[in-house]
């Protein structure tokens, strides 16, 4: 029965076909968000919480897009959105836990707030930079579609995120492959204090899906009915004909970016006017007036989620604090696994390191048939080192992937693909070309098993090294940049065999790995190579040759350099020692070989300020000084850039002048 005197609502509601039940069950979903996050603000000014990001005022756009989509889609929400957390009934007990730092989170107290995902609920959380997860969630989709899955992938962001790169990069590779992505942008208004007015010039948001040949649709994001009809009626028609679709959300954030940046910077006017317009007690009024909730049902329903909450949060409260253990947060880094092992053949053919690559590759795509590879102009053409030529007929090009210009993207997309069950190898085009793809794997895929016990596999091919005469762009060996970067593996290996061995371990390994393979090698190197699939364990060294005067270090084009040199001075008599792997470090083999030797000089192409091998000096120093007859030497590339004429580049690279620096160590 209907009440006598109808409450206001300031939003229109069209039920449509839906049913009573499914009416009162978005109440209670929006509902208990709104109740947890008071209570939340209250337990943050008694100092039980670190921060907080409110979505008071936001909650229909959480709640309407998580109960439109299966239990089995995924999910990519922001710290606004716990609507999507609590809509996919997530104990809350484990919620408190995380947000207090606790074991029962989902972190082990290693990240606060929203900065998690859960495979058991389908939900893969933010990371602070925002913008990788829109590519994510490409990956996720692109999984689903090489397996003829009918799911499609939601993915939330905020107005401010849309100027990042990421955005665009990720919505133009979704319009591109025609991905079941529902992107979800919740404009309310500032990123941060900044209004929508300083960020960009469009009227809508929704606008920019021209731009992508991508359909778009403006929603009234405090309309719970709008939203859950609409995203519904999308995702149903998504599952069955995949493609992108950009949803703006209109909407407005009633508090600030979090608590302790405030409103003030919001006029009071916009403040009140967006009040009004409050999706919770609108969307109360609105049943109220139907008929559908009466005041002792909803205070009833009130005390039951108050209930909850309490009995979850006494049970978060009571819960240990996480106690700090050394050898567990070094064991998280990365993840545990098998290291298969398959010995190499004895049949082999003479072979350059380029054909090698070529050949792990192509027997790891016929071992996997999840394993998917992109790139710029891999498909057809097979790379700019035709790497990959004749994949396409052999695999077919769902799976050998062209992508375009957009390294950022196809990186985040990489993780997508791991997160749903494929593995991914990526070719940076050229190594320099990472930087632009730097943010997601630094800040993603090297944080992500230490974070929420999420596994990276994801293997990025980098064709690296001067001596092309290639100039500044495309010549840098750039493993520094990684090698300091917990939770990556870089690999990088010197001659035909290792190549294969050690690139099919790194698809192997669900960790991700860095895969240098040095440009002016590809072609001039031969080498005896088993034809079989083989594996060689990554962080193990390799002993080329032995003596007891000196110990010679290097990997990639350096091991051929001390070669050279060796071969040009048969009294040398020294150990040389090509690491191959540089994360991680081989550091047994190295102490092994200075101990019986006692001098140690290392040879890198790297520039030589925070090159690796200031941290081997480093650790030869710790670990082996008393034996030591002389202070260790590195020898590297000049402090420049990569100069373009031969005449310049040679004066660069350290070959030259390696053999003076060996024998003076010598004779020291």
């Amino acid at each position: 029965m209907k009440n006598s005197v109808p409450t206001a609502t300031f939003i229109r509601y069209d039920r449509g076909n839906l049913e009573d039940q499914t009416l009162i069950d978005l109440y209670k979903k929006m509902l208990k968000p709104r109740m947890i996050e008071e209570k939340m603000l209250i337990l943050l000014r008694q100092g039980k919480i670190s921060k907080w990001f409110s979505g008071i005022g936001q909650e229909a756009i959480s709640v309407g897009v998580t109960a439109s989509l299966l239990k089995e889609e995924y999910i990519l929400p922001m710290h606004r959105n716990l609507g999507v957390f609590t809509g996919r009934d997530i104990p809350l007990y484990r919620l408190f836990s995380q947000w207090q730092g606790k074991e029962s989170g989902f972190t082990k107290g290693r990240d606060r707030s929203f900065h998690f995902g859960t495979q058991e609920f389908n939900i893969v959380g933010m990371i602070s930079h925002l913008g990788p997860q829109l590519g994510v969630a490409d990956g996720i989709a692109l999984a689903h579609k090489l397996r003829n899955e009918q799911n499609v992938c939601a993915v939330f962001t905020g107005e401010g995120a849309t100027s990042e790169g990421d955005f665009h990069e990720a919505l133009n590779v979704a319009s591109v492959w025609e991905l079941p992505v529902i992107f979800c942008v919740e404009n309310n208004g500032y990123g941060l204090s900044t209004p929508t007015s300083e960020q960009f010039r469009c009227e809508n948001i929704a606008d920019k899906g021209i731009g992508y040949g991508m359909e778009s649709h403006i929603i009234d994001g405090n309309n719970i009915l709008e939203v859950y009809t609409k995203v519904s009626e999308l995702a149903e028609d998504i599952r069955n004909n995949p493609r992108p679709v950009l949803l703006e959300f209109k909407t407005f954030r009633m508090r600030g970016h979090e608590e302790a940046s405030g409103t003030k910077y919001v006029p009071q006017e916009l403040m009140d006017t967006w009040a009004l317009k409050d999706p919770l007690s609108n969307y109360r009024n609105f049943l109220k007036n139907e008929g559908l909730l009466s005041e002792e049902e909803d205070d009833k329903l009130k005390l039951l989620i108050k209930a909850e909450i309490e009995s979850h949060l006494q049970k978060a409260f009571a819960e240990e604090p996480v106690e700090a253990d050394e050898s567990r947060e070094l064991d998280d880094v990365y993840q545990s696994f098998k290291d298969e092992v398959v010995e190499a053949g004895s049949e082999k053919e003479n072979i350059r390191l380029i054909d090698a690559i070529s050949q792990g590759l192509k027997q790891s795509m016929e071992r996997y048939d999840n394993l998917v590879i992109m790139g710029q102009d891999v498909a057809e053409y097979g790379g700019v080192f035709k790497i990959t030529e004749g994949f396409v007929e052999a695999f077919g090009r769902e799976r050998v992937r062209n992508t375009p210009i957009c390294e950022s993207a196809i990186v985040s997309a990489s993780m997508g693909l791991s997160i749903n069950k494929c593995k991914a190898v990526m070719e940076m085009q050229f190594a320099d070309f990472v930087s632009s793809g730097f943010n997601p794997i630094v800040n993603y895929l090297a944080k992500v098993h230490y974070r929420w016990d999420e596994n990276a596999d994801v293997v990025i091919r980098m064709p690296c090294g001067a001596g092309v005469q290639a100039g500044p762009f495309h010549s840098q060996t750039n493993e520094a940049w990684f090698t300091k970067t917990p939770g990556l593996k870089v690999v990088y290996p010197a001659f035909p065999a290792d190549a294969k061995g050690l690139l099919i371990s790194a698809i192997n390994d669900p960790n991700p790995v860095l895969f240098f393979e040095h440009k002016a090698l590809y072609r001039s190197v031969y080498g005896d190579v088993p034809t079989n699939y083989y594996t060689l364990p990554i962080g193990k060294a390799s002993l080329l040759r032995e003596g007891n005067d000196i110990t010679i270090i290097s990997y990639g084009a350096g091991v051929h350099w001390a070669l050279e040199t060796l071969d040009n001075n048969p009294d040398i008599n020294a150990d040389l020692i090509d690491l191959r792997s540089l994360q991680p470090l081989d550091t047994e083999a190295i102490y092994r070989s200075v101990r019986k030797t006692g001098k140690a000089i290392i040879l890198q192409e790297d520039t030589m300020f925070g090159g690796i091998a200031s941290d081997i000096s480093a650790l030869i120093m710790e670990n082996c000084f008393e034996h030591l007859d002389a202070a260790v030497k590195r020898v590297a590339s000049m402090d420049t850039p990569v100069p373009f004429s031969k005449a310049l580049e040679d004066q660069f690279l350290p070959k030259g002048r390696f053999e003076k620096e060996l024998k003076d160590l010598l004779e020291y």
